[in-house]
């Protein structure tokens, strides 16, 4: 347990909740329930060996916080997961009722295993990282997070241009996803990473496609294979480049593939948020002329 303040939240709880669920124990020393909730609270937080963080903010010390999460009674105790509020309670409730709650927020086995990959993936350990997230769909086979994760490593994360096997190995993955998850955004995008990187293997050479489109500058399959070239050596912008002149030259071109591919290269660029902004624009302006 760690006392913190206004300067230290963003740190200790928004940040720290991106890895494990954070306890934020909103009390004051005056408080007689807040002196019986806290020793529960710290007992738990060694019982439950690291599955989750406790935090104490004093609330007379900390307007500011106190107003922003709505804290209108102490003890109040907020559970943060992903850098946002997921669950809290209100009073010094009895170990049995913290422990169920606690139940109910902690990732299971499988979840735990995920979120150990992203700690690995930020460290740059990612064969450590591979293997959690291989632990993780051997605990639970339908797990899409994990899929779609472990797909994302073997395409994009990997210092080295990803080879035949970890190509082949996400395709795997991204084949047995749900539905549900088809229907996200990242799915798509770690498809046009995949799909490219199979073609690539196919396609001519980087600097033929390059002359290609230089002597026909209205070859838009040449273009389209010249930005799927890019794609798969992790070239993003010349990528889009070449897809928005595809876009300005033929919005309708091979049944507006270009604009759907440039849609998700946009999705692989989630972590360059000034480039996907510009990007935007473009294509924004570009189609409303």
């Amino acid at each position: 347990m760690i006392e913190i303040n206004r300067t230290t939240f963003e740190l200790e709880v928004l940040a720290a909740s991106r890895q494990l669920p954070v306890l934020v124990d909103f009390w004051a020393p005056w408080c007689g329930p807040c002196r019986a909730l806290g020793p529960v609270l710290e007992r738990l937080e060694t019982a439950y060996a690291g599955r989750f963080k406790l935090v104490k903010v004093n609330s007379d010390e900390n307007p500011e916080l106190s107003q922003q999460y709505m804290v209108r009674s102490i003890p109040y105790v907020i559970a943060f997961v992903d850098g946002n509020p997921a669950d809290g309670f209100v009073g010094a409730l009895p170990e049995t009722q913290v422990r169920a709650f606690l139940d109910r927020l902690l990732p299971g086995p499988a979840e735990s295993e995920r979120r150990r990959a992203h700690q690995l993936i930020g460290q740059g350990d990612f064969a450590g990282a591979i293997a959690a997230l291989r632990a993780a769909l051997r605990i639970e086979p339908d797990h899409d997070g994990a899929k779609l994760d472990l797909a994302d490593v073997l395409l994009n994360r990997l210092p080295a241009a990803p080879d035949a096997q970890q190509i082949a190995d996400a395709g795997q993955a991204l084949s047995s996803v749900s539905a549900r998850a088809q229907g996200e955004a990242r799915y798509g995008s770690l498809i046009t990473r995949l799909q490219t990187l199979r073609e690539a293997a196919t396609l001519p050479a980087l600097d033929t496609l390059t002359a290609a489109v230089s002597a026909q500058p209205d070859d838009l399959k040449a273009r389209s294979a010249l930005a799927a070239k890019h794609i798969a050596r992790g070239e993003l912008e010349p990528a889009l480049d070449q897809l928005l002149e595809v876009i300005r030259r033929d919005r309708n071109y091979d049944q507006g593939a270009a604009r759907r591919t440039f849609l998700s290269v946009l999705e692989l660029a989630a972590d360059r948020p000034a480039l996907v902004t510009d990007y935007r624009k473009k294509l924004s302006l570009l189609l409303n002329r």
